[in-house]
């Protein structure tokens, strides 16, 4: 009797109990009951078998399930649009329409009359808007697929006029001559890697010709003895001019001068361009299409338009983004290097006081996705030792930063102010 009653087995918490644990509700709340109530019921059988004791219940059953995903990051490298980590935060007020966005919307309803209306018409008006120099604008799920819809559309068995500089490849092994071949239309290349002139494409023009394309080499950059066909001199050639600008900048920036504009590539006499929400507009990841009203009627009409529109969510943060006030993808471009540097040092003095070493150095930020090769941002990091790396990265939340010659810099200019407290709390459980 007494051996059965000191069995540790006996111990081994109610499932009920182990369920009602604040961490162990909070995980069944996004995770689910079910799942939760599985991970319990391991953890319980561990315990009868001898492998955990009956106290370490709880922690086995959590330990047991995955973490929330996505998971938030503190952006401490200095990539002002890194892809891995999403690209382009959205604004509180893109944020905010997301969450209005999530129930029953009046996306293709005109409350007025009861009646259908035209889908993400106030996405569609606040684009067109930002961008008058459009006669119509569409938007489709990404830039690749604003790209291949337009290629489908006016060139699907015909023939798509290209300089060979301008086959990039996009990233992730997607390369561009395998996107448009992949609609059906023969690519014609011409002029060279370097060097490609108007008597080039005039060239290559015949009544196969679907439209001349102009992809803008956004992720990277040649020098020395190059030549380019402008968008103006390419709409001379009697032919449609598609131009693939990328970085989705509607408006010309002084801060990125060799960056194409949606407003200016028009001006200078695109029929179409092409464009990516998630990066230097600073909204939800979308393919922008915008120029004449003719060419975007036939895309809008198209059957492949169906496949590739966009949902609810993306309509409604693409929206907030066009009405709303400044980006943070626009507050990060633009920080002051000053108050990043005083960010830095009163975070370092925080630091310091609490018997944890950091340095303020200089840091050198780019704007990345894709986006603005070779412009650098001066800016102001933390420095720490490198081995803070690994543990800030699998924290709670996590901090990404970047390694540079056995220091781990956390760059400040793609972290909002109201975070510091956030970074500094990290960084000292980290030290512990």
């Amino acid at each position: 009797m007494g051996e059965a009653a000191a069995d540790p087995r006996r111990r081994v918490p109610r499932t009920d109990t182990v369920l009602a644990d604040p961490a162990l509700a909070a995980a069944a709340a996004t995770l689910g009951r079910a799942r939760v109530k599985a991970a319990v019921g391991h953890a319980q059988q561990r315990a009868r078998q001898g492998e955990i004791s009956p106290d370490e219940v709880r922690d086995a059953a959590l330990a047991a399930l995955p973490a929330p995903t996505p998971r938030a990051v503190l952006n401490a490298t200095g990539v002002v649009l890194h892809t891995n980590l999403g690209r382009a935060v959205l604004s509180p007020a893109a944020v905010d329409a997301l969450v209005a966005a999530a129930g029953s919307t009046d996306v293709e309803l005109d409350l007025g009359t009861g009646r259908r209306a035209r889908r993400g018409r106030e996405a569609l008006a606040a684009l067109a808007a930002a961008v008058p120099d459009a006669a119509a604008v569409h938007v489709v799920n990404n830039g690749a697929a604003a790209l291949v819809l337009a290629a489908t559309a006016l060139a699907a068995g015909r023939e798509i006029v290209v300089s060979r500089g301008e086959l990039v490849e996009i990233g992730d092994g997607f390369r561009l001559p395998d996107l448009l071949a992949s609609t059906g239309a023969r690519l014609r290349e011409v002029g060279t890697t370097n060097r490609t002139t108007r008597a080039d494409y005039a060239r290559a023009l015949g009544p196969d010709t679907g439209f001349v394309l102009k992809v803008h080499p956004s992720n990277f950059v040649v020098t020395g003895f190059t030549s380019a066909v402008g968008v103006d001199e390419l709409a001379t050639l009697g032919v449609p001019v598609v131009a693939d600008i990328g970085s989705g900048l509607l408006t010309a920036d002084p801060l990125l001068p060799a960056e194409p504009d949606a407003a200016s590539t028009l001006r200078a006499g695109a029929h179409l361009v092409t464009a990516s929400g998630d990066k230097l507009l600073g909204g939800p990841q979308a393919g922008l299409l915008l120029g004449d009203a003719d060419l975007v009627d036939r895309l809008r009409r198209h059957p492949l338009a169906r496949a590739l529109r966009v949902d609810k969510l993306t309509l409604a943060a693409l929206a907030a983004t066009l009405h709303g006030p400044t980006t943070p993808t626009r507050d990060a471009l633009h920080a002051d290097p000053a108050v990043l540097r005083e960010r830095c040092e009163r975070l370092r003095d925080a630091l310091g006081a609490a018997g944890r070493k950091a340095e303020v150095v200089p840091s050198v930020a780019v704007v990345g996705g894709g986006g603005a090769p070779g412009v650098t941002l001066d800016s102001w990091a933390l420095s720490l030792p490198e081995r803070y790396a690994a543990p800030l990265r699998s924290g709670d939340p996590p901090v990404l930063g970047r390694v540079v010659r056995g220091r781990l810099l956390l760059d400040l200019r793609c972290v909002s102010a109201d975070a510091d407290d956030t970074l500094r709390d990290a960084v000292l459980r980290t030290a512990e």
